[in-house]
């Protein structure tokens, strides 16, 4: 059986150019990406690379490629990320990694923003398999908590606790985490609107509007979506 993200990656080598500036988002696919740039000596010479992830910025320095803070950027060619599922529109969620933040910052800098991954993540319409999660200032905690509770009234609202220590999953930022499982997700054009306008929160993981092509490893090949937008 092929690797779906190996392939994936291999596709979206292709769009990647000498000399240009790229931003990486996090996951298997792209770990899988930033090695096959390394073992191209033309573009592991001259491409600049950004990340959202920690991790993925230490594969990148393992690797001997070029890396730049996103904050010393305003542009980006290129930002590749995964997701945890995305529609036919190449609307997206991405609730695991809780640094959507930042790949919300690289994606908007980027003159396209390409999702990649398995065709496992391709829906037709977005679902509440996910949690869309929320990034919280500390001092707005509670009162975000109850804003939510009594605008999604059968939403189930968690704030993000570590399984590794006591206390709460802190973002990069320094900012809480709030995971809301909705029984029905609300159109995506208000839901995007809606949650952003609450008062102390930064963002929310739910990709709208955003991302210019997908792209996607079956088991029938590789497949390329076009946004419409």
């Amino acid at each position: 059986m092929n690797d779906l993200k190996l392939e994936a990656a291999k596709a979206a080598l292709k769009f990647i150019k000498p000399y240009q500036t790229i931003g990486l988002g996090a996951g298997s696919t792209i770990a899988h990406l930033v090695t096959l740039v390394a073992a191209d000596d033309e573009l592991a010479a001259s491409v600049t690379f950004t990340s959202s992830s920690f991790k993925t910025t230490g594969l990148l320095a393992q690797n001997g490629l070029r890396v730049t803070a996103p904050a010393l950027l305003s542009n980006l060619d290129i930002y590749f990320d995964g997701c945890d599922q995305f529609d036919h529109q190449l609307n997206a969620l991405k609730s695991g990694g809780g640094i959507h933040t930042t790949e919300k910052i690289l994606a908007s800098m980027a003159h396209e923003f390409i999702l990649i991954g398995d065709a496992g993540k391709y829906t037709n319409k977005l679902d509440t398999t996910y949690p869309l999660v929320i990034e919280v200032l500390p001092a707005a905690l509670q009162i975000v908590l109850k804003r939510l509770a009594a605008d999604f009234p059968g939403a189930k609202i968690n704030q993000r606790m570590s399984t590794q220590k006591d206390g709460a999953v802190v973002s990069d930022n320094g900012n809480m985490l709030v995971d809301i499982f909705f029984e029905e997700l609300l159109p995506l054009d208000e839901l995007n609107i809606k949650i952003k306008m609450i008062p102390g929160v930064v963002e929310h993981s739910l990709f709208y509007g955003m991302a210019t092509k997908a792209i996607i490893a079956g088991e029938d090949g590789i497949k390329i979506i076009e946004s419409a937008q």
